[in-house]
């Protein structure tokens, strides 16, 4: 899962490992992904992002 997010000079993408039981749920009804993403957004799943961000970490777009 990725989520667009801007540092105001620059946009870059936040990605969020889900493990493979979840890709096939999404993949089986999109629209399953939609509240996963907005947690995400709202940084309620921090613990499953791949690269962790730095002290000028970004808002979502």
């Amino acid at each position: 899962m990725s989520i667009p997010v801007t540092i105001g000079v620059a946009d870059y993408i936040e990605y969020y490992g889900i493990t493979p039981v979840t890709y096939e749920r999404f993949l089986a009804d999109p629209s399953l992904a939609v509240p996963f993403a907005e947690e995400c957004r709202a940084r309620l799943h921090d613990d499953l992002l791949i690269q962790k961000p730095g002290w000028n970490r970004g808002i979502p777009i």
